[in-house]
């Protein structure tokens, strides 16, 4: 039987154990989620034992823990380490959902006639992380496993992978292998199958504006105090000019001018730019000024508020004039941006720019750097070779507006270039209610994982 056989013979065993890990609501922001993260590490290590791996274990961590596997047939082969998360996003608001986030079900869409997959994680992280296993799975069982194979397997990526770094750091030799290979990221489309060469980096704020020290009665003290809403807005709106240039000082001091060569062929991936509009039900794209919509999201820094709250937003009217305001603010940063550096930007102007009726504090959560890869490399070759064997086509190298920190400190502590194998769909829904992972998605990733080991074995031989 023919690895390819295998997985056709145990497609709906792959698609009801997926199931049931989405079933498992593994929020890692929320700490009422806790014991249901920790569930989802059993899973995971249960998965791997059950698949052939060796050596399998929970590392543990100051926060949730690294379920690590490995199966070594040859010291002298080639080893791939597989990176994926398990914990998701927060699922709310809860009421913007078709279905209950937690209880998957299968639905057919336009883009997923062969049906979707309906659930919190579905695409981002364990739709895509779990068809590693079940690629490993279908090797082992056939005694076809090319390279020498390790999972980690994290629980952190969504709050930004805090412990993370201090496991790679001390665990190298553990985790010494010759490419990483990475599903959490998307392709253009099953008929444009692509690699991602590029993701941008990330620093996360939350802002808080202080007024009075208390609520106040709006009409006996409205326009005689700073309302910190009022003034929070105005300054988030100052933070980008009227081409949605970011106005912080020294913000762009570091971003990389691309050449016109470059930018072309950036944009000569297909793209239809009406399509985008009308699957978002907006008349108009918007950004910064001189730039594609490809490029906006590819090679240029961002700043968006995530969320922005204060006062009564309860039901009926309430005239109060609140205390306090608050924000969240992340920028997507670009290679060079240091995200530590681009916080302590943020910090100091935005201090700078508020009136002396409120006082702000600043709160950095989670960052991470950019990272781009070479399409110049074995592993790269491999995905190209495994998408062509699988798709028929050549892949299209793009880049990717989304973060994964840890693809850089793989590049930093372990010198390998992260190979971002992904097979979700940018209109997937991540992080939003209905997010929806293809059926035919999940199972055309598991054969090109599989036919991604076979290369790497010939490529890495060169």
């Amino acid at each position: 039987m023919s690895v390819k056989q295998y997985i056709q013979d145990n497609k709906e065993k792959f698609l009801n154990e997926l199931l049931d890990l989405l079933r498992i609501p593994s929020v890692s922001a929320d700490p009422k989620f806790k014991d249901d993260v920790f569930a989802a590490a059993e899973f995971v290590r249960a998965s791997l034992e059950k698949a052939g791996a060796d050596n399998v274990e929970l590392c543990q961590t100051a926060g949730y823990p690294i379920v690590y596997g490995e199966k070594i047939i040859n010291p002298e082969l080639p080893t791939v380490l597989v990176y994926g998360h398990y914990d998701v996003q927060p699922a709310d608001p809860y009421e913007l959902w078709d279905s209950p986030p937690f209880e998957p079900v299968i639905k057919k869409t336009e883009r997923h006639p062969e049906g979707a997959i309906f659930a919190r994680g579905s695409a981002d992280d364990k739709g895509q992380f779990y068809m590693h296993v079940k690629a490993f799975e279908a090797m082992m069982a056939n005694e076809d496993l090319p390279c020498n194979i390790k999972f980690m397997i994290e629980g952190e990526e969504e709050v930004g992978s805090e412990h993370l770094d201090i496991f790679v750091k001390e665990n190298k030799e553990k985790l010494k292998a010759d490419v990483v290979l990475v599903s959490d990221t998307h392709m253009i489309s099953l008929e444009n199958p692509s690699v991602t060469v590029g993701l941008r980096g990330l620093a996360y704020m939350q802002v808080e504006v202080t007024g009075p020290n208390r609520d106040l009665h709006s009409g006996t003290y409205g326009g005689a105090v700073g309302n910190p809403i009022n003034i929070l807005c105005k300054m988030i709106a100052s933070l980008q000019d009227e081409n949605n240039h970011i106005t912080i000082p020294g913000f762009y001091d570091k971003v990389e001018d691309y050449s016109a060569d470059y930018r072309k062929a950036l944009n000569d991936a297909p793209f239809d730019l009406e399509a985008y509009k009308k699957e978002l039900d907006i008349k108009d794209v918007h950004g910064e000024k001189g730039y594609t919509t490809i490029e906006r999201v590819g090679i240029r820094p961002t700043l968006d508020v995530n969320g922005i709250w204060g006062g009564y937003t309860g039901e009926g009217a309430k005239t109060v004039l609140p205390s306090k305001a608050y924000a969240k603010i992340s920028m997507r940063l670009v290679p060079n941006q240091d995200h530590k550096e681009i916080a302590k930007l943020f910090e100091a102007h935005f201090k700078a720019i508020a009136p002396d009726s409120v006082k702000v504090k600043v709160t950095p959560h989670h960052g991470g750097q950019a990272a781009v890869v070479s399409t110049d490399t074995p592993g790269y070759r491999a995905a190209d070779l495994a998408i062509q064997e699988a798709f028929g086509k050549k892949a299209i190298p793009t880049r990717e507006g989304g973060s994964i920190p840890i693809c850089s400190l793989f590049q930093q502590e372990l010198g390998l270039d992260p190979i971002l194998l992904g097979f979700g769909l940018d209109t997937d829904a991540l992080h939003s209610p209905n997010e929806h992972y293809g059926v035919k998605n999940y199972y055309m990733g598991i054969e090109t994982i599989a036919l991604f080991f076979k290369h790497f074995k010939n490529e890495a031989s060169k």
